[in-house]
């Protein structure tokens, strides 16, 4: 479910809290996933405050892998280009 930005801006201080909490546990395991977190914690807090997707570019690419799978390798770069806008757009 998508969050509207007022919740998600609510949520960041618990996500840091817990972020603190994961880092200081005596598991190992919960430790490293705390600091893998941390790691990525400003493109988590952006994903929350944004809420945006890449999906339509992700089937773009998958539509151009196939397209690449089945001519198994154009000869002319104008042929391949013109298949791709053709089932693309």
């Amino acid at each position: 479910k998508t969050l509207d930005k007022p919740r998600c801006r609510q949520l960041i201080p618990q996500f840091l809290d817990m972020l603190n909490s994961l880092k200081n546990s005596a598991f190992k395991s919960l430790c490293a996933l705390g600091k893998t977190l941390d790691s990525w914690k400003e493109e988590i807090v952006r994903m929350w405050r944004f809420s945006k997707s890449n999906g339509i570019t992700e089937g773009f690419h998958r539509k151009m892998k196939l397209i690449q799978r089945r001519a198994y390798g154009f000869k002319n770069f104008e042929n391949y280009r013109t298949r791709v806008r053709v089932l693309c757009c």
